[in-house]
């Protein structure tokens, strides 16, 4: 489906690197917490611009957005290729990060709008899908490629793959029929300052903070651990673990019956009980029983976020773009600061510190949704 492909082109490059943060730490010569900014600065590059990403998609237009982000992520990824310090490389990915959003919130709108009701649920299922099948294969394509020669040419396959996005934006979005621009600042102001009045949606901001920061905080680190003895496993395999993450394209589905019987609040418990296992199992040594940790972990997640965006659309009336905008903004948040504290963690007693953080703020996350979304109980 196009928007399942639009989906994860663009997810490419979001986590691309993480699979590469071992070589990317030895040929810079820097620490864990160092090297996570490579991670750490697309995504707060992400989280601070993604509550304007949608006044520009409604002032613009979702597809000439779309199309204009893919386009100009080509250049963020050609600056990557050259790069030969760690700061020009986070440069490159912090402009990537400007762009990602964009696209989110376009192709977002774009569904609502233009899909016809009986095949939006299908489509949007589609794009998040995608999305998730792109940040895997970013991950392993980085892995491979640097196997195969050297890191640079990631980033060359990114600029491919965005190149490929402009194609699929195309052909896959055809002109909008029902568009109508939106330029009103004024009262996207006034939609904004009720949504930071709302408790309820500023806590399911909270928990996605949270969320995110346990999955970065986990896929950071666990190369790092998985790159060292008594591993020592290089970038491709390393990439080939990151199939785990896949699971999110099957936990999605299969649990929504679930949210929607007994409500976001049961999910949340539920996923972090799951994540908090997961974790436990990542102690051991035992490399299946590592891989089998990091995919309940990874379950967990995903089922978490699923009713982190469940518990958004209850808590709110309108100003649907900008609360999503809201929300990206703490979840990726997360991600930005789980990218240096978790390597901190782990320079400091390795990877036991890192689970015991992450399991620290799953039950955090289960405290703020406990205290936000009691009313949203089944």
């Amino acid at each position: 489906m196009p928007f399942g492909v639009i989906g994860a082109l663009l997810f490419l490059n979001v986590y691309a690197p993480q699979s590469l943060l071992p070589v990317l730490a030895r040929e810079f010569g820097v620490s864990s917490a160092q090297v996570g900014t490579v991670i750490g600065s697309t995504t707060l590059a992400m989280a601070l611009f993604a509550p304007f990403a949608g006044l520009i998609a409604d002032a613009l237009g979702r597809r000439r957005v779309t199309l204009g982000a893919f386009a100009l992520l080509l250049l963020p990824s050609l600056l990557a290729t050259q790069a030969q310090t760690l700061s020009a490389l986070n440069l490159a990915r912090f402009a990537q990060g400007l762009l990602i959003p964009l696209v989110m919130v376009a192709v977002s709108a774009y569904l609502a709008e233009e899909a016809p009701p009986a095949r939006f649920a299908q489509l949007l299922t589609a794009y998040v899908t995608g999305t998730i099948v792109g940040g895997f294969a970013g991950r392993l394509l980085s892995g491979v490629a640097e196997h195969a020669g050297n890191w640079h040419l990631a980033f060359w396959l990114l600029l491919l793959t965005n190149l490929l996005g402009v194609g699929a934006a195309l052909v896959g979005m055809p002109r909008e029929k029902h568009f109508i621009p939106q330029r009103r600042p004024r009262e996207a102001g006034r939609i904004l300052v009720n949504h930071l009045r709302n408790p309820a949606l500023l806590l399911t901001c909270a928990v996605g903070f949270l969320i995110l920061f346990v999955l970065v905080s986990v896929f950071n680190t666990v190369t790092l651990r998985l790159a060292a003895p008594p591993y020592s496993l290089g970038s491709g395999p390393i990439g080939l673990i990151f199939a785990v993450y896949l699971l999110g394209a099957v936990v999605t589905p299969v649990t929504a019956p679930a949210l929607a019987r007994r409500g976001p609040l049961w999910a949340l418990q539920a996923a972090v009980l799951t994540s908090l296992a997961g974790l436990c199992l990542t102690l051991l040594t035992s490399l299946p029983l590592l891989i089998a940790g990091l995919a309940v972990a990874a379950c967990g997640v995903f089922l978490a976020q699923a009713a982190a965006l469940s518990a958004v659309q209850s808590s709110i009336q309108g100003g649907r773009s900008l609360a999503n905008g809201l929300y990206n903004f703490a979840y990726y948040g997360g991600a930005s600061v789980a990218s240096v504290l978790a390597g901190a963690a782990y320079d400091w007693r390795g990877w036991n510190a890192v689970a015991a953080l992450c399991m620290v703020a799953m039950l955090g996350a289960g405290w703020v949704g406990q205290r936000g979304w009691r009313n949203s109980a089944a």
